[in-house]
């Protein structure tokens, strides 16, 4: 018989689940936006309505879960969402064993996606790896020597909510994605003649995407806001180089699409933050799994864990 195994990844911006069987590989993907105004119900309701319909193909052995924000990976009872309302103290296993009829694993999505990485992307052949997700939130995960670290519950790795000053200033306040959106929003209203609030237009949201294009062709609000960030990542990141010196650091979520811009950037403003015995730094690199790597990284868990593997 037939093996499947079903990744989750619950976000604040998007939900995806893949089918995959005993090999790793993806056998089926289904991806859907989050409307944050229906709040973590009109989530549950997609995931169920995409459950019933793969149920129909796919039996699962298991169950794995990247969930965006701190969950007991115990109990796998939710402790809050910082962007969806209605998540906090809700019983994620009880809920879909009832739906899906069989374990369930559940991770912090950074978490599950650092596994990703480690197991199937840019961390293949590290044994200490550090993945930071750049999305409407920012979140890390440590994964050492093949078991993901975890501190006590229901949390670890919180590098979103580093402070940057004794103000209150957090990583997550000035370079997630949401963050970077609305720092073009108040640039371009300022440079209204620049070529990204061109190409922005009356964008009123997703800003961000608009860096790439205006980069390729030099402007220079873009390589200020570009560069702006980097240095926000990089500072944020060399405390988790002076607390973990991790071989290599990757950079996924929905900014890293920026690509080896960004990249690059946060690389070597990195040196200049780290002591001099640390230097040059750790290897900085972009996440090859792009959006899969949360759930091909919770169905890794899902898989690992049921077959009693030391992946944790």
């Amino acid at each position: 018989m037939d093996k499947y195994y079903l990744g989750i990844e619950i976000g604040g911006t998007k939900l995806q689940l893949v089918v995959g069987d005993d090999s790793g590989e993806i056998l089926r993907r289904e991806r859907y936006e989050v409307d944050r105004n229906a709040a973590a119900e009109g989530i549950r309701d997609q995931i169920e309505n995409s459950i019933r319909e793969l149920m129909r193909e796919y039996r699962f052995m298991a169950a794995g879960v990247g969930f965006g924000g701190p969950i007991n990976r115990k109990t796998t009872t939710i402790s809050t969402s910082y962007h969806i309302e209605g998540w906090a103290d809700f019983e994620l296993s009880d809920w879909l064993e009832s739906l899906l009829r069989c374990p369930i694993f559940a991770d912090n999505d950074a978490n599950t996606a650092a596994l990703g990485e480690f197991r199937q992307g840019a961390g293949v052949g590290y044994e200490i790896i550090f993945y930071v997700t750049l999305g409407s939130g920012i979140g890390g995960g440590l994964v050492n020597n093949g078991k993901i670290f975890h501190g006590a519950v229901p949390g670890e790795s919180e590098i979103g909510h580093l402070l940057l000053d004794r103000q209150g200033t957090t990583l997550e306040s000035v370079a997630s994605g949401w963050a970077v959106d609305a720092k073009i929003r108040a640039l371009i209203a300022q440079n209204p003649e620049s070529l990204l609030a061109q190409l922005a237009g009356g964008a009123t949201g997703g800003e961000a995407r608009f860096l790439v294009p205006a980069l390729e062709q030099s402007d220079p609000l873009a390589q200020q806001i570009l560069q702006e960030t980097a240095e926000a990542i990089a500072f944020g990141l060399s405390h988790v180089v002076h607390l973990m010196h991790p071989e290599i650091i990757i950079l996924g979520g929905g900014l890293s699409l920026m690509g080896e811009s960004l990249c690059q950037a946060v690389e070597a403003s990195l040196s200049n933050y780290i002591m001099e015995a640390f230097k040059p730094g750790p290897r900085v690199a972009l996440a090859q799994l792009g959006e899969d790597a949360v759930p091909i990284g919770a169905m890794t868990l899902a898989r690992r864990r049921l077959n009693n593997h030391e992946f944790e």
